[in-house]
C-alpha cells in the first residue's frame, strides 16, 4: 500500500509523535509497504520519501522536557493550512492510507481526524467523536463513571481572579493532589501539590490562556495500562515507578522506569484490569476498528481507578503499547500492521 504518516503536528508532545513516526514507518516498510513521513506543523513538511522497502529510516530521539509553548500557534497555521489545501493535503488524498502517529494536541481532540474526514481521507485510529470524548479528561472520567466504571473524586478549576473554588480547596486540604491540564497528554505538566501555595505556583505556570486543570487525589497504589486494539485486549502492563508520578521524563527516557508485561498480579485481578480496559473503550464510543490504552492508578486499598483513556498512544520503541503487543506475542511490526488492518477492512 501507498501509506502517508502523519508525525510531528503542533502540540507539547510533538517530540514523541516524531519518535513514532519514524518507528511506524521502519515497520511498514518492513511489511512492504511504500511510505512517505509527513509533519505538516514543519516548515518543509515532507520528512522523508516516498520510501520503499529496503530504504533506511532515521530515528528521532525524544528530548528530557517537552517542547515549549512558543511558536506552537505557527505551528497549528501551518497544520491547520496543509491538511485543508495545497501539495500536502493532495499527497495524503493520493494514499491508500494516512497513518496517524499524531498524539496530543489536534491530532488526539479530534480536529485533525474531522479534517481527514471532510477531505474523504482514509485514516488509522478513532474518529473524531471517541477522540474528542476521551481527550477532555473530566469530560471522559464522567462518563466512565455514569458508566459504573471507578474513577477518582475530582475538580476542574481554570486559575484566574478570585477564590480558589471550594471543591479544589478540599481537595488540597485532604491532600496531597495531582493538578494536571484537563486536555493534555504524555504526562504533559504534571504536578503534585501539598498545598495551595503549590497549587498557586503550578496555575501561575499554565501562563496567560487560562488552561483549565484537573485536580485529584493522589493515588500511592500500583499503576498499570492496559490496550484493546480491534477486539482483542492486550495483556496487563504494570508500570514500576522510582518517583511518585509516571511523568513526561519518566515515560521517555530509558531506565527511568520498569515496565513488565504480562504485569505480576494475580489472574482474577489481571482478568479485572482488561475487563474495565474494553468497557471504558466502549463507553467513549471506540469500536471494534480502532485501538486504545486506558491507564488505571490503584488507591491505598489496592483498588484500581479509571484515570484516562488514550485514543492514539505512543508508538515509540520505548511506549506501553508496544510492550503489551509483545506481551501478546506480536512484534512491533505486527501491532502496526494489525492497526492497518483494522483501518482497512
Amino acid at each position: 500500500m501507498r501509506i502517508v504518516i502523519l508525525c510531528g503536528g503542533e502540540s507539547a508532545e510533538r517530540d514523541v509523535s516524531l519518535a513514532s513516526g519514524s518507528s511506524v514507518a521502519r515497520a511498514l516498510l518492513e511489511r512492504d509497504h511504500q511510505v512517505v513521513l509527513v509533519d505538516p506543523g514543519a516548515e518543509e513538511p515532507v520528512l522523508a520519501g516516498p520510501l520503499r522497502p529496503g530504504d533506511g529510516v532515521d530515528a528521532f530521539a525524544v528530548g528530557k522536557e517537552p517542547p515549549s509553548a512558543a511558536g506552537r500557534r505557527l505551528l497549528r497555521e501551518r497544520v491547520r493550512a496543509r491538511l485543508t489545501e495545497g501539495p500536502v493535503l493532495d499527497l495524503l488524498r493520493e494514499a491508500d492510507l494516512v497513518f496517524l502517529a499524531l498524539h496530543g494536541g489536534w491530532g488526539e481532540d479530534g480536529r485533525v481526524q474531522d479534517l481527514l474526514g471532510a477531505a474523504g481521507i482514509r485514516f488509522t485510529g478513532a474518529g473524531s467523536a471517541a477522540c474528542a470524548a476521551a481527550w477532555h479528561k473530566d469530560r471522559a472520567q464522567a462518563a466512565l463513571a455514569a458508566a459504573g466504571l471507578p474513577v477518582v473524586e475530582r475538580a476542574v478549576w481554570r486559575p484566574g481572579p478570585g477564590e480558589v473554588p471550594e471543591e479544589v480547596r478540599r481537595l488540597v486540604a485532604a491532600g496531597p493532589v495531582v493538578a494536571k491540564p484537563v486536555a493534555d497528554g504524555s504526562s504533559v505538566s504534571v504536578h503534585l501539590v501539598d498545598s495551595l501555595a503549590e497549587l498557586a505556583l503550578v496555575a501561575a505556570g499554565t501562563g496567560p490562556d487560562g488552561v483549565e486543570l484537573l485536580v485529584e487525589p493522589f493515588l500511592p497504589g500500583r499503576e498499570f495500562t492496559v490496550a484493546v486494539v480491534g477486539d482483542q485486549v492486550l495483556p496487563v502492563v504494570e508500570i514500576e515507578l522510582t518517583t511518585p508520578l509516571f511523568d513526561y521524563t519518566a515515560k521517555y527516557q530509558p531506565d527511568a522506569v520498569t515496565e513488565v508485561c504480562p504485569a505480576r498480579v494475580p489472574t482474577d485481578f489481571a482478568d479485572r484490569l482488561q475487563e474495565l480496559a474494553l468497557r471504558a473503550h466502549q463507553v467513549l464510543g471506540f469500536g471494534t476498528d480502532v485501538y486504545s490504552r486506558t491507564d488505571f492508578r490503584c488507591d491505598a486499598a489496592g483498588e484500581p481507578m479509571c484515570m484516562e483513556v488514550n485514543a492514539l498512544p505512543g508508538l515509540t520503541a520505548t511506549s506501553l503499547l508496544p510492550l503489551a503487543a509483545t506481551g501478546a506475542g506480536w512484534t512491533y511490526p505486527d501491532l502496526i500492521q494489525h492497526i492497518v488492518d483494522l483501518a482497512t477492512r
